[in-house]
């Protein structure tokens, strides 16, 4: 009677488990949820556009109308357990693995240069392994690169030593940065480039680092744009992006073809867009890549201001969430980590939705969790969970 009378009452191991998952200081209770539910949100509205820039594509789909809703879905699975994982493992101690992460991301990137490097769309930066399977290396170098320079410019910082990052420190960690930049720049990939550039300068701002450090940065990039373009390190289809950009007049047909066709997608879309699946655009397939760099095209036709709209606004909900998780952590570390993803997404996102308006170079950057592609997709994900374990492993009087 005694027993029965426990469980009768409601206090039972069941209530108690729940009790113990829904407690204050519960590791699911102080993940960010409204940054977990944006983020999941903004993936699958990626896998219906994906599903519906590819579903007619039967010279890439294999003849199966799913094969890319199908792919994209399983990467989110993988992606969303790679996220459990470094929750799980929590980014102080990935903090004492950097050295073996940075050589892993460097090895991999070094491997693209290799004859096990295969050219998709002009540009070195796939290992192609068969099956269907491709890694993007560089995706996660943005990954070792911001775990690396905050681990260098927060050492001293976090052990009470200094209050800022001292000159000598902040050289070192622009090193460490330096090395896959030049290694990617040999693909060659300029927008993945761009994309590290914007952590560097990310990084380095929430760092406390001297405004110096900032723009002389900045003056060397202008100076290291006009060198590459002197030096004819570009290839020439990168040339005709700029040009084109430049010129949105120029070869309609040709250089321009790209953004004139994604212009007159998210232009024809109005206010509510033609509905899903009814875009004459992406039904005609008229618009390259759109399952990958231009798969914001597919929400502007065919889900109008409205989708494009909320694509935009779960962006900023992932940015807005990230940034406090930045301001109110308590260790230098975890600040500069949730600011150089912050700095990632933010840059990746306007480059990629600037180029389907015209209003950016086409670099090829996806769209994080939209564009249909694993590397990007298990990239962006681990960032998150980086971003989790910060909140969570924060002290509960912070």
């Amino acid at each position: 009677m005694t027993g029965n009378s426990f469980s009768v009452s409601g206090y039972g191991p069941e209530r108690a488990g729940w009790t113990r998952l829904l407690a204050r200081d519960s590791p699911a209770r102080r993940l960010d949820w409204p940054m977990l539910l944006a983020a999941f949100v903004l993936s699958l509205l990626g896998s219906l556009l994906v599903y519906s820039a590819t579903r007619n594509r039967t010279e890439i789909n294999q003849g199966d109308q799913y094969y890319f809703l199908v792919r994209h879905l399983m990467n989110l699975g993988i992606g969303f357990a790679l996220m459990i994982g470094t929750i799980w493992l929590g980014h102080r101690a990935l903090r004492n693995a950097v050295p073996i992460l940075y050589g892993i991301s460097l090895f991999g990137v070094l491997l693209v240069l290799t004859p096990l490097g295969a050219t998709i769309n002009g540009s070195r930066n796939w290992i192609v392994f068969g099956g269907g399977f491709s890694l993007q290396p560089a995706e996660f170098v943005k990954i070792s690169i911001i775990l690396g320079m905050a681990m260098i410019l927060a050492a001293r910082v976090d052990a009470g030593d200094k209050q800022y990052p001292d000159h000598r420190t902040v050289l070192q960690s622009l090193g460490l940065a330096a090395v896959p930049i030049l290694i990617v720049l040999l693909m060659p990939d300029l927008g993945t480039v761009l994309a590290m550039v914007a952590i560097i300068l990310g990084v380095l701002l929430a760092s406390g680092a001297s405004n110096r450090w900032i723009f002389g940065l900045l003056i060397t990039g202008v100076l290291g744009c006009v060198a590459i373009w002197q030096l004819h390190i570009l290839d020439q289809y990168q040339i005709n992006r700029f040009a084109a950009f430049a010129n949105p007049n120029l070869d309609p047909a040709g250089v321009g073809y790209n953004t004139n066709q994604a212009r007159i997608a998210i232009g024809s879309g109005g206010l509510t867009g033609a509905g899903l699946f009814h875009g004459s655009q992406t039904t005609g397939q008229f618009v390259p890549e759109q399952q990958t760099d231009f798969v914001f095209t597919v929400a502007g036709e065919e889900l109008g201001f409205v989708g494009a709209g909320l694509i935009i606004f779960l962006l900023g909900v992932v940015l807005w969430r990230a940034c406090r998780i930045a301001r109110d952590s308590t260790e230098l570390y975890g600040t500069i980590v949730a600011a150089g993803i912050v700095a990632w997404f933010a840059f990746q996102a306007f480059e990629n939705i600037g180029m389907t308006l015209g209003i950016m170079p086409v670099t090829g950057l996806p769209l994080p969790f939209v564009s249909y592609g694993g590397s990007s997709m298990f990239a962006v994900w681990v960032a998150v969970g980086l971003l989790q374990s910060i909140k969570v492993q924060r002290p509960m009087s912070a």
